[in-house]
């Protein structure tokens, strides 16, 4: 959903995205084809169009995982989660070739049918140095398939948001497999640790970038403990609050994003209903909250979406005291009106 109500679909900005995606895939292939035949020239293409693909799969996978926590660190990184996406599509691409290739080089040539020797060629489960692991890769592969094929606002709808968020929640069990898959088949196909030592670095990496941006959200979800009269909760003074946009606090144990815009306040949830996406990062654009992540848009007074969008989320009463900024701690339905709190030009005085 675009600032002027209409469909995102493939605009410029995504068009110029994809052709940038595109062209750094294609690099990335070539080089290492070229760089990996000339260190080993003998090596088979089809093991080359393996590595390369698998290897850049891989990179793309740790790429789409960090990009979460780093929007949650800085918001200069929100246009790659607008772009996210199309960036695991194509990770998923990358790794459908690996997976396709490596199953024909290794399975397809014998008596057995190419899967079911996939998971009978080794049996050896009880060696962790020679566990089998190209049924991790396989599984792993099913679940990119299961994520890329929903990867689209239809089966959001359809789906619901909470089946389709635990759905792709999914991603960090496959990179778990992964990671394994790789792990493993490097120590028992290779002399080199270098792929190894590389994979536990983006693991470390990913990690930890997780941990800081958990971190940091956990003041977020700390119960706000200013005093409460009559269910109101003096939450900040109106000058905290910058124009057009919002300040987070958590109220009945719920996050609340209270705006301040036109010298008014008004309180909603802080879950977008697209894909519960922080409204108290965004501001308001043309009069309505705008969620960073996608651009879904809601009006202030009454938390609904304009016509024809009827996406909805709840409100809260807000008061204006001596500069203070109190909300009732209680939610409203979703789409409720709630007449704004007036505030003076310098948010100082009482409303």
């Amino acid at each position: 959903m675009s600032v002027g109500y209409q469909a995102v679909g493939w605009n410029r900005q995504k068009k110029l995205y994809d052709r940038t995606l595109a062209l750094g895939v294609g690099l990335y292939l070539a080089l290492f084809l070229a760089i990996s035949a000339a260190v080993n020239p003998n090596a088979t293409a089809e093991t080359l169009v393996i590595r390369a693909f698998g290897t850049g799969a891989l990179l793309l996978l740790h790429v789409v995982l960090a990009i979460g926590p780093l929007c949650r660190l800085d918001r200069r990184f929100l246009p790659l989660l607008y772009n996210r996406r199309h960036l695991g599509v194509t990770m998923f691409g990358l790794a459908l070739v690996h997976g396709l290739f490596s199953l024909v080089q290794f399975h397809a040539f014998g008596d057995t049918h190419p899967l079911v020797s996939l998971f009978t060629a080794n049996s050896r489960y009880d060696s962790l140095a020679w566990f089998p692991f190209q049924p991790l890769g396989f599984v792993a592969l099913v679940i990119l398939f299961l994520m890329a094929a929903t990867s689209h606002d239809f089966w959001l709808a359809n789906l619901g948001a909470p089946v389709w968020k635990a759905l792709h929640m999914l991603v960090y069990v496959a990179y778990s497999l992964v990671v394994a898959h790789v792990v493993l088949g490097s120590l028992q196909a290779e002399t080199c640790p270098l792929l190894t030592g590389l994979v536990g670095a983006g693991l470390v990496a990913i990690v930890a970038l997780h941990l800081v941006a958990g971190w940091r959200e956990r003041a977020l979800d700390a119960e706000h403990a200013g005093d409460a009269t009559d269910g109101f909760v003096d939450v900040c003074a109106v000058d905290d609050i910058e124009p057009e946009r919002a300040k987070i606090v958590t109220l009945g144990g719920e996050r609340v994003a209270v705006f301040r815009y036109d010298d008014k306040v008004s309180a909603v949830g802080n879950a977008c209903r697209h894909q519960n996406g922080p409204l108290g990062e965004g501001r308001i654009i043309d009069g309505c909250i705008t969620c960073p992540w996608h651009g879904y848009q809601y009006r202030p007074e009454d938390g609904c979406s304009p016509p024809p969008f009827t996406e909805k989320v709840p409100t809260y009463d807000v008061r204006v005291t001596r500069g203070r900024v109190l909300v009732r701690s209680e939610a409203h339905a979703p789409g409720t009106p709630v007449a704004p709190a007036q505030v003076h030009a310098m948010g100082s005085r009482d409303a």
